[in-house]
């Protein structure tokens, strides 16, 4: 965050500056959750005096990470041109976007890739070509946690495991439906089995009647990048021809995507 937001906001609400960069975040994720609200609606939320929010909006908006009418505040466009800059400044990401777009049109499923930030999973990229694919609350930048997702179980299976028990000890294991991994151990016991076979299953975890498949991305050192996964109704992906064309599919983009890692 810039120190001229800083010091604005400083001035207005007296507050230390990483206090200030911390309230901050915490309207900006708010402005995210409820896609726009006004000053008093956001006070409210985030237990705070309504001229602190008001400071924060102003200084947000005065460098374009804010938008307002009226009242109303909402995300800016200027959060484009940092979204930009991870994703097409980062050599890693620049080879996924096209890859999704083939998985997606190849399985007639959502396909999406995700990779792994302070122990949550950031869907980079998530495409649905095909009018039988299903919508699901996922697009680009939406913050999930690992161990229900496809995808975020792949990530798991791939990083040391004392990271894996980081992750855990921070956020839990909290349940999304009655197929939820929520026990510990149970969950390292599926991460073995997904290193063994090369790919994982959330078979209802996160979403009732939804199914999908994950396959992780290793760079040149082994370490994990992040993950591909389709996903689509449970009923489908159960059929066994249909399911192992997509474990197909995602193994060789997995394969492409790392070969081009290692000789990029």
């Amino acid at each position: 965050m810039c120190p001229l937001m800083l010091n604005f906001i400083y001035r207005r609400v007296g507050e230390e500056p990483m206090k200030t960069i911390d309230k901050t975040v915490r309207v900006l994720d708010a402005l995210t959750e409820t896609n726009g609200a006004r000053v008093a609606e956001l006070a409210d939320r985030l237990e705070m005096p309504n001229s602190t929010v008001h400071a924060h909006l102003a200084a947000l908006k005065r460098h374009g990470f804010v938008r307002s009418s009226g009242d109303h505040y909402a995300l800016g466009l200027k959060f484009l041109f940092y979204g930009g800059a991870v994703l097409y400044g980062n050599s890693e990401y620049s080879l996924l976007d096209s890859k999704v777009t083939m998985l997606a049109e190849e399985t007639g499923e959502r396909a999406q890739f995700i990779t792994e930030q302070n122990g949550r999973g950031f869907y980079l990229y998530a495409e649905t070509e095909s009018d039988t694919a299903v919508q699901t609350d996922v697009r680009m930048g939406k913050i999930v946690d690992l161990h229900p997702t496809a995808a975020g179980k792949a990530i798991l299976a791939h990083l040391p495991r004392e990271r894996v028990d980081e992750i855990i000890d921070q956020y839990g294991l909290d349940a999304y439906t009655e197929h939820t991994i929520t026990d510990r151990d149970e969950l390292l016991a599926e991460l073995d089995r997904i290193r063994e076979r090369g790919y994982s299953v959330n078979d209802e975890e996160r979403i009732p009647k939804q199914m999908a498949i994950g396959v992780p991305v290793l760079d040149k050192l082994g370490e994990v990048v992040g993950a591909f996964s389709v996903s689509g109704p449970a009923h489908r992906i159960r059929n066994e021809e249909h399911r192992a064309r997509i474990i197909s599919l995602l193994l060789g983009t997995a394969n492409e995507v790392e070969l081009n890692l290692v000789y990029q």
